[in-house]
This record gives C-alpha cells, sequence and structure tokens, in this order.
C-alpha cells in the first residue's frame, strides 16, 4: 500500500500567463475579484473574441509580511495561456489584466484540501517549513497557491509551491 508523497519536486517551461493584482482587505477577495476578471477574459472579453479554453493551475503567488505571521494584501492571481495562444496572446479587454512571460520555475509542492483562506495557507506554509527542515535552496518571502479546481467545491484539491532558488 502506497502512501501519498509528503511533497514533491516539480519544473515548470517559461510561458505566458494572463495577471491580475489585487490588494482588497482579504485574501478570498483579492482572489475572487481576479479570477472574476480572468474569467471574463478567457470567455470572450479579448482581441479575438472568443472562449480560450481552461487552463489549470490557476496560481495566486503570495508574499509574507517580514514577520513571516501574516500576508502582504497584494496577490497577483495568474491563468497559463493555452498552447495555442502563447505565440500569439489575445488582447484582454480589461487595463487590469497583464499578459506576462513567466521564466521557467522549479518549485517543491504540497498538496492540501478545502477552502484557501490566509488562516489556510498560513498553516499550510507552517506544516511545509516543519517538513521541510532547514534549507536555503528555497525562497522564504514569496509562495505560490495553486488551485486545480472551482472555487466552490468544499474539499477542492490546492497546493503551496516554495519556489526554488535559481
Amino acid at each position: 500500500q502506497c502512501e501519498e508523497a509528503a511533497y514533491e519536486e516539480r519544473w515548470y517551461p517559461a510561458g505566458k500567463w494572463a495577471c491580475v493584482t489585487k490588494g482588497e482587505p482579504l485574501y478570498e477577495q483579492s482572489i475572487s475579484m481576479s479570477f472574476m476578471k480572468l474569467m471574463r477574459y478567457i470567455c470572450k472579453e479579448n482581441s479575438v473574441g472568443c472562449y480560450l479554453g481552461m487552463t489549470v493551475p490557476v496560481l495566486n503567488e503570495i508574499h509574507l509580511t517580514k514577520e513571516g505571521t501574516e500576508l502582504e494584501r497584494e496577490v497577483v492571481t495568474a491563468y497559463y495561456l493555452p498552447g495555442e495562444f502563447q505565440q500569439n496572446s489575445p488582447v484582454p479587454m480589461d487595463p487590469e489584466i497583464h499578459i506576462t512571460e513567466r521564466a521557467p520555475l522549479r518549485v517543491i509542492t504540497r498538496v492540501f484540501y478545502g477552502v484557501t483562506t490566509e488562516e489556510t495557507i498560513l498553516r499550510e506554509i507552517s506544516l511545509f517549513w516543519e517538513l521541510l527542515g532547514s534549507t536555503d535552496t528555497v525562497l522564504r518571502e514569496t509562495y505560490i497557491v495553486a488551485v486545480y479546481e472551482n472555487p466552490s467545491i468544499p474539499q477542492r484539491r490546492n497546493e503551496i509551491w516554495f519556489i526554488c532558488r535559481a
């Protein structure tokens, strides 16, 4: 009987992402507002006027405060453009959406289930650090929450990503 691995290392190639940055009072407000903007872009509000297709995961890049006890308000929510739009990306109608070329990324990742709130994310980061122990191979101030399923699903699959240093 195999137990699920506690964490795994992954490598993601460079690519184009549609990104929205929000700094609402609550993490959940920022990601909800950003995701709704991205959905409108994905569905039709783009220069080609058609549905682009959904990709997963949707990434939420977060930063911890200097004390490491809470999240900075600003969250970047990112949607990976499908392969056919990587070379020639449809222009968003919404000026808050930016198409960004992201560099290749190496992460150490761990799965968790349920809703993503500031509290659950801070707990997951803390648990992951306990698991990893002391290491200088990953960043300490920037993390990514990867979401694989619709936010309305109560036990949705998420991951916390620790970003490996170059």
